[in-house]
């Protein structure tokens, strides 16, 4: 029996309807300009935030319009988020073969499922996957960017950054291994407020320090995780974007703050 992880949130965060959803994402890709400029080489790693795509679906673009080059050659997503209804211990693993969405199925990777699936720190939880928005979002994103891919869904409850980095370091694989990281920034701060504390956020995560918190990112876990195994790695972040939702379709007594980051190889002869 194939079983299929059913979206929760078509029609809400994002539309319901395959072509208004897929005119909608395609519009959204086709005019992100991330700051950075177009790249030859597709990043390794990226964080995304996962709002309704009214408020943070334009700086989602900006992550997902830096996958152009590596279109044909990105046959694996691992997707992390964290968990917002289900509490987790280590990181979620569903027991389904593909997630669904409007635009169609995502499979899931069942290889790359079994070479973590012995870690201490993952866990199998459907019911955490079933609710959860946060990998959700980024699927109609990827199903548009990328030609043809297996997904590795990762819910992340409570773990260390080393924890994550250790699963992330077990699938990291080559160019054809894609690392997501879904994570809003600030919460409901006023307007200025927000600019402040998400700029000192951006800076470091710029300067890879594993030290977030749950204030400064939704995502703070895995954006952690991620930001010890790029050390390890030799990666090098890029912010090609970050507003919030007051500077979208949200008042600014109270906003969101988002932006899309990318991770690329470091130059080893810099110095």
């Amino acid at each position: 029996m194939h079983l299929v992880r059913q979206p929760a949130v078509a029609g809400a965060f994002y539309p319901g309807q395959a072509s208004v959803l897929s005119n909608d994402v395609r519009l959204l890709l086709a005019e992100a300009k991330p700051d950075a400029g177009p790249a030859a080489q597709a990043p390794k790693a990226l964080i995304v935030p996962h709002a309704g795509y009214i408020y943070s679906g334009s700086t989602a673009a900006l992550a997902y319009a830096s996958l152009a080059g590596g279109r044909k050659s990105i046959r694996r997503v691992v997707l992390l988020g964290p968990v917002h209804r289900v509490a987790v211990q280590g990181l979620a693993l569903p027991d389904v073969d593909s997630f669904a969405t409007p635009l169609g199925l995502v499979e899931i990777d069942q290889d790359a499922i079994a070479a973590v699936a012995s870690l201490p720190q993952v866990v199998v939880n459907r019911a955490a996957h079933a609710p959860e928005h946060s990998l959700e979002v980024q699927l109609p994103f990827l199903q548009l960017a990328l030609d043809d891919f297996k997904l590795v869904p990762l819910a992340v409850g409570d773990a260390t950054p080393a924890e994550v980095a250790q699963v992330l370091s077990a699938l990291w694989g080559g160019p054809e291994t894609l690392i997501v990281i879904s994570s809003d920034l600030s919460h409901f701060l006023p307007y200025q407020d927000a600019q402040s504390v998400d700029q000192e956020t951006l800076q470091s995560i710029l300067h890879l320090s594993s030290t977030l918190s749950h204030h400064q990112a939704c995502g703070s876990t895995p954006i952690n995780g991620l930001l010890l195994a790029a050390r390890q790695h030799g990666l090098q972040a890029h912010l090609l974007g970050a507003c919030n939702s007051g500077d979208t379709a949200g008042d600014r007594a109270r906003v969101v703050g988002y932006a899309a980051i990318a991770f690329m190889p470091g130059d080893p002869d810099a110095h």
